[in-house]
């Protein structure tokens, strides 16, 4: 990307936006911001994180729950996500449609979703509204009944999606890889579980597994908008943490690893696959969808940031990357390709994912390890560091351009232990990544000689990789 665009960009959300949210550094880098975030406990024990932004009247709650496949048998796949749909099917005093009624009175939003590492539920409300949004966020939180008939609703809505989304080729090559590559690890399932899991699945287990993750302990409550600290502190005590309120602890941590098997480690490195393996998957399509990767790192790892960097230089970056300008512009084989590690709280997955015609899968597969190889083997120019870091650093502020980012961000940050001055110290963390540091990561993190290969296509049209010793075709 073109740096001066970049630039110019940051600056005009700058011009905009700082009065909002951000307060500048003065002495320190450009790019330096903060938010003024208030820390606190519950008096049960949940972690309370507020910003106060009085600009408008609406109040955005996230609360993350540490439950998530991580936590969830292998064989009921999907009892996390489908746990937290059903929050909001049911309490003891509303039934699911009263709760849609509800929320449709007051204007509001009210969620939960599930990703591989915790439970997200959140509510928008207006500040006119924000004491019947809280007695109504407490409700389905504290007091969900899961009833069969709404239960097996949800499970045939899950299913029927899952079967529906058979028909996308990028859906089935994005499965099959995360499959290949983390085994029977929790991140190797789909997060929603599969249509023979789900089907497994019976009310016993939500409740079993509701009453060991949900929790004051096991969550973190994030809230930015317009309520004072007093104001929050009131609502907490009142719907949350009061005498009546969330006062259930968890049992102690299931033994349940990442593989899904119960009474071992709580958690285990995932599958790390040797040589090639190459997944062909048949379809009679003119696109072949074209996912190839393998282990990739923890949001944790200290290189965490040199990653970033090193991936936008070679797939991250769009139109900037090395990837799109040599197989795009300069070879014309796809219209996209675009690379990415996802950091999990497990070491997630480097991948490079990519729509070509089938009889140029060859060639995109092969200029792929190639340029895996150049950027492990060769250094980047100082224009390709430069627009790397322009662009991560500049782009960091819009992750904090709405109230509701805002409060998904700090949670997730608590969740992760990025630590309190994680916002302003991200600009140098990226800034301070060398030439040096990026192929140094480049070797340790991509690996061209062993790698995940998904195809879903026409395989007679398809040309693959020659398996040779101890590469291995499935």
């Amino acid at each position: 990307m073109n740096r001066s665009f970049t630039c110019l960009r940051y600056m005009v959300f700058l011009l905009l936006m700082p009065a909002l949210i951000f307060t500048p550094v003065v002495g320190g880098t450009s790019h330096a911001f903060s938010l003024d975030v208030d820390k606190r406990v519950a008096p049960n024990g949940l972690p309370v994180l507020q910003v106060e932004r009085h600009n408008i009247p609406v109040v955005m709650v996230t609360l993350l729950v540490k439950a998530s496949p991580l936590s969830e048998p292998a064989d009921k796949a999907g009892v996390a996500y489908l746990t937290s749909k059903m929050l909001t099917e049911g309490t003891a005093k509303r039934s699911a449609a009263k709760i849609s009624e509800d929320i449709e009175f007051l204007g509001a939003s009210l969620d939960a979703s599930t990703t591989h590492d915790f439970t997200t539920i959140s509510l928008s409300v207006l500040k006119k509204d924000v004491d019947k949004g809280f007695e109504l966020f407490s409700d389905i939180l504290l007091n969900p009944v899961f009833r069969e008939d709404e239960l097996n609703r949800k499970k045939a809505l899950i299913t029927g999606a899952l079967r529906q989304r058979e028909e996308d080729p990028a859906f089935v090559a994005g499965r099959a890889f995360i499959k290949e590559v983390f085994g029977a690890h929790a991140y190797g399932r789909l997060v929603e579980g599969s249509i023979e899991s789900v089907g497994r699945i019976q009310r016993d287990d939500v409740l079993d597994f509701y009453r060991a993750n949900y929790c004051p302990d096991n969550a973190i409550l994030s809230v930015v908008g317009d309520l004072t600290p007093q104001e929050l502190n009131a609502l907490v005590g009142k719907y949350l943490a009061g005498p009546s309120g969330w006062k259930r602890t968890c049992p102690a941590p299931q033994k349940v690893s990442g593989n899904g098997n119960a009474g071992t480690a709580p958690s285990m490195m995932p599958f790390a696959p040797a040589g090639l393996r190459i997944v062909p998957i048949d379809r009679d399509i003119s696109q072949a969808n074209i996912v190839l990767g393998h282990l990739g790192i923890a949001r944790s790892d200290p290189d965490y940031y040199a990653v970033q960097v090193m991936n936008y230089i070679l797939g991250g970056g769009g139109f900037a990357s090395r990837l799109m300008r040599v197989v795009r512009d300069e070879r014309g084989l796809t219209y996209g390709i675009n690379s990415s590690f996802i950091g999990n709280k497990e070491p997630g997955q480097f991948e490079v994912e990519v729509q070509t015609k089938s009889a140029s899968a060859g060639a995109v597969i092969d200029e792929i390890v190639r340029q895996m190889e150049q950027i492990r083997t060769g250094e980047v120019t100082d224009q390709e560091l430069s627009d790397a870091k322009a662009y991560l650093t500049g782009s960091f502020p819009r992750r904090f351009e709405t109230s509701r980012r805002i409060a998904d961000f700090l949670a997730a940050a608590r969740f992760y232990n990025l630590g309190d001055d994680y916002i302003q110290k991200y600009p140098d963390y990226i800034e301070s990544v060398t030439k040096e540091d990026v192929q140094r990561v480049a070797k340790k993190f991509l690996h061209p000689d062993r790698y995940v290969l998904v195809v879903v296509g026409n395989q007679k049209q398809v040309e693959l990789p020659q398996p040779q010793p101890p590469q291995e075709v499935r």
